[in-house]
């Protein structure tokens, strides 16, 4: 009997060691959820290790770029924004390259240290970029370290595919009005100075939020071509130093906020009349537009 009972108290020992083992492994063991982090190559990482944190991206102990992200669309002006290690810069900035998707490069911008780079910890950079519309959808945005002494086994860069949103960009068509003298006399061949003489070109602009405000600009800058002028098409514009600052539309009346920083919308009646009307007339093409009034009020004035 003495040994039965030894026996069934080792049997109880030996069973809730197994319990107590298996609950313990079991709380040691970790599932992670299948999470994928986006890196800046455009590569993606998952989730590992007993707290379950995202893997290190490529090159992500060097740079991190904030913005924009692997194969977010963009468009100019661009501004970029990250961080990166010390040794990345040289004399506080290094390149960073815009290539379409042939390798053709469109533009370089320069991206500059926000605080002092002379550190192996991380800086905080930015950059903005200016380009056209390139010929291809898809490119690539190349941070690159900068490299003064230009051997290989010190250059590195960091490589990010990105969407240009201007690719197949829909477009709508405005008129521009200029004049055009020879349609504007009397039967005595004296210029009248009327709206008679407003002559339209067609142009074809983005579309955008802005559409009215975009196409006073493009009438300001006085485009016109070859053909247009052999018609006897004219203008005066673009007037220097005179610019639209902000254009706002309320219960139909237009204000556009020009500055005329060297008074070159002053002059005699005729002429400041015709380039009231051009600027008018091209406005009240967009049918919201039933008034059109400038600030400062003592623009195109006689």
């Amino acid at each position: 009997m003495k040994t039965f009972l030894i026996f069934i108290a080792a049997a109880v020992f030996v069973f809730a060691g197994v319990v107590i083992s298996q609950n313990f492994f079991a709380e040691k063991s970790v599932y992670c959820t299948q999470e994928a982090k986006l890196c800046s190559d455009g590569s993606y990482v998952g989730r590992t290790g007993p707290n379950c944190e995202f893997s290190l991206c490529p090159k992500e102990d060097l740079i991190s770029v904030e913005a924009p992200m692997a194969y977010e669309e963009i468009s100019s002006p661009l501004v970029l924004k990250g961080k990166a290690r010390g040794p990345w810069f040289f004399e506080a900035s290094f390149p960073v390259r815009l290539l379409d998707d042939n390798g053709k490069e469109l533009t370089v911008a320069i991206a500059t240290a926000k605080t002092d780079w002379m550190t192996t910890d991380f800086v905080d950079f930015e950059a903005e970029l200016n380009f056209s519309v390139p010929a291809t959808q898809k490119g690539f945005l190349v941070f690159e370290k900068d490299n003064p002494s230009g051997l290989a086994e010190h250059a590195d860069e960091l490589r990010m595919p990105v969407v240009f949103s201007q690719y197949g960009q829909k477009t709508r068509e405005v008129d521009l009005y200029y004049y055009n003298p020879g349609h504007d006399v009397d039967q005595d061949g004296n210029i009248l100075c009327s709206k008679n003489g407003l002559a339209a070109v067609r142009r074809t602009i983005p579309l955008s939020k802005t559409p009215i405000k975009d196409t006073i600009e493009l009438l300001l800058r006085g485009e016109l071509n070859q053909s247009e002028r052999g018609a006897g098409i004219t203008t005066e514009y673009p007037l220097e130093g005179l610019s639209l600052e902000s254009a706002s539309l309320k219960e139909g009346v237009l204000t556009l906020e020009f500055d005329d920083a060297k008074n070159r919308t002053v002059g005699g009646a005729c002429r400041v009349g015709i380039l009231w009307f051009q600027i008018e007339t091209t406005a009240k093409q967009f049918s919201e537009v039933r008034q059109v009034r400038f600030l400062p009020e003592e623009l195109f004035q006689p």
